[in-house]
């Protein structure tokens, strides 16, 4: 079995910063993509944040220059760094990994999310 972990939402002013977490465990032989991606009430959800295993980033135009994603590979952990934070930015979020497992399959698993609430 594989779980994804969310953790690091909660409620912050309105400028202020959060670091979410999301770490993988269970039977993993390697993750290739770790994404972030977010849902406000009532709508879609909505592509955040990418890093591959090599690096490399892509993010929504919404969140670029203020959100940094990285990742821990040692410890199959991917963060999202989120700075100047608004009222915008209220959602669940939610990672997902797209994965090698142990039966030699390539899978994606998503987390069961975290609240991040903005308000002043």
């Amino acid at each position: 079995q594989v779980q994804l972990v969310e953790s690091g939402g909660g409620l912050v002013q309105p400028g202020g910063s959060l670091r979410l977490s999301c770490a993988a465990s269970g039977s993993i032989f390697s993750i290739n993509n770790m994404d972030w991606y977010r849902q406000a009430p009532g709508k879609e959800r909505d592509f955040v944040a990418r890093i591959t295993r090599g690096g490399t980033t892509n993010y929504a135009e919404s969140v670029k220059g203020r959100f940094t994603i990285s990742r821990d590979n040692a410890k199959d952990t991917v963060y999202l760094q989120m700075n100047s934070l608004k009222f915008e930015d209220t959602a669940v979020y939610y990672c997902n990994a797209h994965m090698l497992t142990l039966n030699q399959k390539y899978l994606d698993f998503w987390g069961q999310g975290t609240l991040v609430t903005v308000s002043s």
